[in-house]
């Protein structure tokens, strides 16, 4: 078992059962019945409220166990979800397949987060949009969330850097917000907010 199915394992939902702010605010970009895909969904928050909102969502994620409960949420709430357990290490949608990606406090290891940004941004139509929001490195003075590992941390000029010639950015804002995400994220943070769109 690994981290996230240990994680996931414990009693109740780690990041809550609502969407997070940023999606919901982000959300007004999408067309109705938008092609989604959540990488790193987990537990299925985000994705589940983005399939209530009409849209045909794709989560996917490393842990069985929270796509399990993905799909349990999904069926409480009335909506379909398609999941798929993958490594966003060598995991790649089909090109050009999505009309949004939306990654949400989704860390990737330094070595690998350019290659898979990418990989995941070739997953868009033509105007598609990425949306991500991350914990940024002075995250690290706060106890509210996020990877202890400041390599992990994103910056805005790093995320426009992951997606130089692939995406145009329409949004890239780092500060600090105030999290109320389940037992997971509880308290002041400092995040990063990138939106770009696919060229």
């Amino acid at each position: 078992m690994n981290f996230w199915d240990q994680r996931f394992a414990e009693p109740g939902f780690k990041y809550g059962t609502e969407p997070n702010a940023f999606v919901q605010q982000e959300a007004a970009r999408l067309k109705p019945g938008s092609r989604v895909l959540l990488p790193g969904d987990g537990e299925g928050r985000n994705g589940v409220w983005l399939a209530q909102q009409g849209h045909h969502v794709t989560s996917v994620d490393m842990s069985a166990v929270g796509l399990k409960k993905a799909t349990e949420l999904a069926a409480q709430r009335g909506v379909m979800l398609t999941t798929h357990q993958v490594d966003l290490a060598h995991w790649a949608p089909e090109p050009g397949s999505f009309d949004a990606v939306v990654i949400v406090f989704a860390h990737l290891p330094e070595s690998i987060r350019r290659d898979a940004h990418r990989r995941l941004a070739l997953g868009l139509k033509p105007g598609g949009r990425m949306m991500i929001e991350a914990f940024h490195p002075d995250q690290m003075r706060y106890t509210s969330g996020g990877p202890k590992d400041v390599s992990m941390l994103y910056t805005a000029e790093q995320l426009s850097d992951d997606f130089v010639g692939l995406l145009s950015p329409e949004l890239a804002w780092h500060g600090e917000i105030t999290l109320s995400e389940g037992p997971g994220h509880e308290g002041p943070a400092v995040v990063t907010r990138w939106v770009g769109q696919k060229l």
